[in-house]
């Protein structure tokens, strides 16, 4: 049985860890606040799910999914990290995060701060345009006329293989966008961010970027 850690199990992260169990997986959550916050949601979660901290998620972890807040990315535990798979759910929203000179020009992404910062991680960028009620809501099986695609986008072609089988396993098809550098592409406030989109017209709204 795959084990995903989750770093952070806030919206997203709790969403990501529903569609993990029901999937067959177990469940490593963890937060900033400590596993004691976590009672009501390993409750829901089942027998497969257990609470720890960011390290015993990054540890445990066979595949892991950082889902913090941008601004909160370098407490993300390395060291266990690395020659892992990390799913990096993160947008940078600077009235939130504060303003980050290299990503307010360009010249940079969040998902290339995060894999500069887990150095050795294989960092892909996934789950980050869609809202958490849609992943609770919009999972279909493979082949369903019109269902939802996601981007990924990462720099390790093994890597974005175990991330793309996840997500179509959890009831998406899956946009390879390309390098980590193009995860750019489904930022926010682009024509990807958002919208439900199946295949075609998401690579649609990644090119128009």
């Amino acid at each position: 049985m795959t084990t995903i850690g989750f770093i952070g199990s806030g919206h997203i992260g709790s969403a990501l860890a529903r569609l993990a169990v029901e999937h067959g997986h177990a469940a490593v959550v963890s937060n900033s606040r400590g596993p004691h916050t976590l009672v009501d949601l390993v409750a829901e979660l089942g027998d497969n799910a257990r609470a720890g901290t960011p390290e015993e998620a990054a540890t445990d972890g066979d595949v892991v999914v950082v889902t913090v807040p941008f601004k909160a990315y370098r407490d993300v535990p390395a060291a266990p990290l690395a020659g892992k798979v990390v799913i990096d759910t993160n947008n940078y929203y600077w009235e939130r995060d504060g303003h980050v000179a290299a990503l307010d020009d360009g010249s940079t992404t969040s998902s290339e701060m995060l894999a500069e910062h887990l150095a050795g991680a294989r960092v892909v960028k996934a789950f980050n345009h869609i809202t958490a009620a849609d992943l609770g809501t919009r999972s279909t099986p493979a082949g369903t006329p019109g269902r939802r695609a996601l981007a990924i986008a990462g720099d390790d072609a093994e890597a974005k293989a175990v991330v793309a089988e996840l997500i179509d396993r959890w009831g998406f098809d899956v946009v390879d966008a390309g390098p980590l550098a193009e995860g750019r592409r489904y930022q926010r406030d682009l024509p990807a961010y958002g919208p439900d989109l199946d295949a075609d017209a998401l690579r649609a709204a990644l090119a128009e970027a």
